[in-house]
């Protein structure tokens, strides 16, 4: 049976996916209002193989509702569907962990090829927004902190802070697994070899 997760606080974009993601095939359509919500689903034993949701949610943001989700599911697919367009939201949102990013504005049509591409194991993005994330990232190349989410800011700091792995777990609200996993990011994104380079790094650049 094929299963998709939908996390939406606007019940007309519930209706509106829900059409479309029946013509795709999808036979069970979850819903969620929140991420508090879509966690709770999931702990229950929910097992899509497809997630759509919107960045602005109520309670915790979706960003951050994208690092949850990687870390109960990690085969799953997560398309970001959001009013707000910007690269920037963009790159956050792929860095976090999503494979796609649509914007609301987007015929129906677009919809369509967003979730096919992402049931064929590829990432999705407009042509216009690949254009603007590819000229985003050339002028950040040459500052490595550029290319960092939110999350991963927040726990190069608390290391450069002398924090250990489960202490910044248990102060960011999340699993000791989440934390180990963003600071492996940190350690291949920055190019340096453990806590200890990371900690220097955290110190240098004064994050």
């Amino acid at each position: 049976m094929k299963t998709v997760l939908v996390v939406d606080d606007h019940p007309i974009t519930h209706l509106g996916a829900n059409r479309l993601l029946r013509d795709l095939g999808y036979e069970q359509i979850a819903q969620a209002m929140s991420g508090e919500d879509a966690l709770s689903q999931i702990s229950d034993g929910l097992s899509p193989s497809l997630i759509i949701l919107d960045i602005n949610l109520p309670g915790a943001s979706g960003l951050d509702l994208i690092l949850s989700l990687r870390d109960a599911l990690p085969q799953v697919a997560i398309l970001v569907f959001s009013m707000n367009d910007q690269t920037g939201f963009a790159a956050r949102a792929l860095q976090a962990g999503a494979q796609g990013f649509l914007s609301k504005h987007a015929p129906p049509a677009d919809f369509r090829d967003a979730v096919k591409t992402l049931e064929q194991g590829e990432f999705y993005l407009s042509a216009k927004q690949a254009v603007a994330l590819a000229t985003l990232r050339a002028g950040a190349s040459a500052d490595p902190l550029a290319a960092l989410s939110d999350r991963e800011r927040q726990v190069l700091a608390l290391i450069g802070r002398g924090l250990s792995l489960q202490a910044i777990a248990d102060q960011l609200g999340v699993s000791y697994k989440t934390a180990a996993n963003t600071s492996s990011a940190l350690k291949r994104k920055l190019d340096v070899d453990g806590i200890n380079g990371l900690m220097k790094f955290a110190l240098d650049s004064g994050v």
